[in-house]
């Protein structure tokens, strides 16, 4: 391919995605909206995790890879060696991603900056020593980086201590210990994923721009706190899909996925759906990484049969020899698929409510789409997203667990019948429609996430490209 004259080349930039489903689906979303703004983007990740991708992304975006130093394995290949994964993808990924920049230079594709994954902090390194733009990319929100921050400067002291009310900024302050993130919470010193979400706050106010996947009216009191320690930062969420969001971006509004996928999607949910009831049907959906014990597989398939309530259960492939045995993966009040596309499900008319793990993607697409939630928090930042869920933004409630972690069938029933047929169901449903209002207005043109994006692109579109 012949290079671009420097008089007509648009900025390039390379965009670093930790290889995990919930980090690269706001970035590859983000990106998608550089891209149409006139940003050239280069999207990267993991040789291993993009070999095992069920689907690449639609658009015209470029996807190259770097090693992490597990070609055939990732994390799970490092483990069953004894290694730290994250020392060796920093040793490792800092020298194959030089490797790639130039490889882009030498075929004609400079480039201008490196948007990272705030986990991958190495990434700022690189952009230094190349002397090109370093942004930082959350893929948390405020609220849980305020949190960690807090850890990171050492004014956050752990262990917690017992009953204690945790004091940090804003509505913060109201934090118990047991609302905490789960590495906070069951502190164990020397834990490498402890590290990682610390440790991503190590160098960044030393990045030229750190972007956030919420958005402001979201997160009010904590962005403007943040703002004073990060100038350069800046929401720019909901990182979900344009058509999902009531945007009028002609372009991208016909895009109704992420475009990248490592589960093979179920077309049997939509058609299932269609012959539900309006705000019938409980979704239930644990994510991509936790799994969960036969007992509480169990507590929760005769929770949705006790309930009474219709039900779509996304239970992985490698989840279901958990199922109790005569357990039905189709009937009249239920269906059980191995994955499905969550937004199409999250936006259907049938869904009523979403019991949820409270993952941050999940969290706000639910919220961005409206649609009540029943909180099932299993460890990392889900604690403190439950707690904002039921206690700040009241658009769900908390399924309480018991002494030995799990949530039972009783406690499930309670859960979801307070939200589908009791009278906390009518709040919390006028509440999730009035943050689906807002998050569509964030990313609307004139909107506070639309305006943080389009300032960030004129940075960008002044940058004295090679």
């Amino acid at each position: 391919m012949e290079s671009e004259t420097k008089a007509a080349r648009r900025v390039h930039c390379v965009v670093l995605a930790y290889p995990a489903q919930g980090h690269i689906n706001p970035l590859l979303e983000f990106s998608k909206r550089l891209q149409h703004g006139g940003i050239s983007i280069t999207l990267v990740c993991t040789r291993f995790f993009c070999n095992k991708l069920q689907k690449l992304p639609d658009s015209n975006i470029a996807v190259e890879t770097i090693s992490d130093g597990f070609d055939n394995g990732g994390i799970d290949e490092a483990e069953s060696q004894k290694i730290n994964y994250y020392d060796r993808f920093r040793e490792v990924g800092t020298q194959t991603l030089i490797e790639l920049i130039e490889k882009l230079k030498r075929t004609g594709k400079p480039v201008d900056c490196i948007i990272y994954d705030s986990f991958l902090t190495w990434a700022l390194e690189v952009s230094r020593k190349l002397g090109l733009l370093g942004v930082s990319f959350l893929t948390q929100n405020l609220a849980v980086d305020c949190i960690y921050e807090h850890v990171n400067k050492g004014k956050l002291q752990l262990p917690l201590v017992k009953d204690e009310i945790i004091s940090l900024p804003a509505w913060l302050s109201s934090l118990e210990p047991w609302d905490m993130p789960s590495f906070l919470y069951e502190y164990e010193p020397g834990n490498a994923v402890l590290d990682l979400v610390v440790g991503q706050f190590s160098n960044i106010e030393k990045a030229d721009w750190i972007l956030c996947n919420s958005f402001y009216e979201l997160e009010i009191e904590v962005a403007d706190w943040m703002r004073k320690i990060w100038p350069n930062l800046r929401t720019i969420g909901p990182t979900i899909p344009y058509k999902f969001l009531n945007n009028n971006n002609d372009k991208l509004e016909d895009e109704e996925d992420y475009g990248f996928s490592v589960f093979r999607s179920s077309e049997e949910c939509t058609k299932w759906l269609d012959n539900q009831p309006k705000q019938s049907v409980a979704f239930v959906s644990l994510g991509t990484l936790v799994s969960v014990s036969e007992e509480q597989m169990e507590e929760l398939a005769m929770g949705l049969t006790d309930s009474g309530i219709n039900f779509l259960w996304v239970v992985r492939e490698s989840e279901e020899a958990k199922l109790p045995k005569d357990f039905p993966r189709k009937s009249l009040k239920g269906l059980v698929v191995s994955w499905c596309h969550q937004l199409k499900v999250l936006s259907h008319e049938a869904i009523g409510c979403f019991v949820t793990h409270c993952g941050w993607n999940s969290t706000l697409e639910a919220l961005s789409l409206g649609v009540p939630t029943v909180a099932m928090p299993l460890w990392s930042d889900q604690r403190s997203n439950a707690k904002i869920i039921k206690d700040v933004w009241k658009i769900g409630v908390r399924s309480e667990f018991d002494e030995k972690g799990v949530v039972r069938r009783e406690a499930l029933k309670k859960s979801i019948w307070e939200i589908m047929k009791g009278e906390r169901g009518i709040e919390v449903k006028s509440n999730a429609m009035k943050w689906k209002n807002l998050a569509a207005k964030a990313v609307n043109k004139g909107g506070s996430s639309w305006n943080n994006i389009e300032e960030f692109m004129d940075i960008l579109s002044h940058l004295k490209v090679n």
